[in-house]
């Protein structure tokens, strides 16, 4: 009996990795891949925002991963201008204890930005890209609250650098 139950979970085993090996192979054959930076239509962008700021960095990171546009540091010499007009944080109180204590805030980050040709021309009118994020407060571990915070802050912003970068690739040249 001991041995006809072992040679059920052997089968099983080696069952999962077929169905498993099959389904990669199945994925593959419709074309499915994991998406990444997408081209954009035109080959150089000023960024506005200073390269030395966290949304600075991610942003040019970002289009340097798109294979076909380069950042510009002098604006004069760019086809494009990525302006960030407005990059801003809030908190917002969610719910209380019965004691008055806050229990859960909500985190906001929006970013406002336009996109303009070397003639000042808007190819992008200003846009808002909104991320928020919800947690509970607790006032016994506040420094760990705070680092949670942080990480959600980080979260936000990789995630409108990603709505950006999606917007950016979805313009075509009119």
């Amino acid at each position: 009996m001991a041995h006809s139950s072992h040679s059920f979970f052997h089968f099983a085993r080696h069952a999962r990795f077929i169905l498993l090996a099959f389904g990669i192979i199945a994925l593959a054959g419709c074309g499915f891949r994991l998406s990444g930076p997408k081209p954009m239509a035109f080959s150089t962008v000023h960024v506005s925002e200073t390269q030395y700021s966290q949304l600075g960095i991610a942003l040019r990171r970002q289009i340097a991963l798109s294979g076909s546009t380069q950042v510009e540091e002098d604006a004069s010499r760019a086809e494009t201008r990525l302006q960030i007009l407005a990059n801003t944080r809030s908190r917002e109180i969610l719910s209380l204890t019965a004691t008055g204590r806050v229990r859960e805030y909500e985190l906001i980050q929006t970013l406002r930005f336009r996109l303009v040709d070397s003639n000042n021309n808007e190819l992008i009118p200003p846009s808002t890209l909104t991320a928020r994020r919800e947690y509970t407060f607790s006032d016994e571990i506040i420094l760990g609250k705070e680092q949670e915070e942080a990480l959600l802050y980080d979260d936000m912003q990789s995630d409108l650098v990603r709505q950006l970068m999606r917007r950016l690739a979805a313009w075509q040249r009119p």
